[in-house]
């Protein structure tokens, strides 16, 4: 299974593609994920399945292209999001903000 970069339609396995997702926006729902090769940025939705792409429109987030990932699972955590597919598993940290 490899996944796109929908910016340079450069392909990655699981581990590489997750590894490069950097904060989970979790009040949105969102994973920030920067392409290895590119360097392009993408706000993403894990969902069962699937990736969702798109974005924040009105204090939501809007899917606009999905890419099958069969066999994604997803839990979220209170400071983090927990991606699983097959047997391998990733933690995508909350960034935690500082206030102004």
């Amino acid at each position: 299974m490899l996944i796109p970069c929908l910016a340079c339609e450069s392909r990655f396995g699981p581990d590489e593609y997750f590894s490069a997702c950097s904060d989970y926006n979790r009040g949105m729902d969102l994973v920030s994920w920067t392409c290895p090769r590119c360097g392009n940025r993408d706000d993403l939705r894990v969902l069962p399945g699937e990736l969702g792409f798109g974005y924040p429109y009105r204090g939501r987030f809007d899917v606009h292209a999905r890419v099958r990932v069969p066999g994604l699972r997803r839990q979220r955590g209170d400071l983090r999001l927990d991606i699983s597919l097959d047997r391998a598993s990733w933690h995508v940290p909350t960034r935690l903000r500082q206030p102004a």
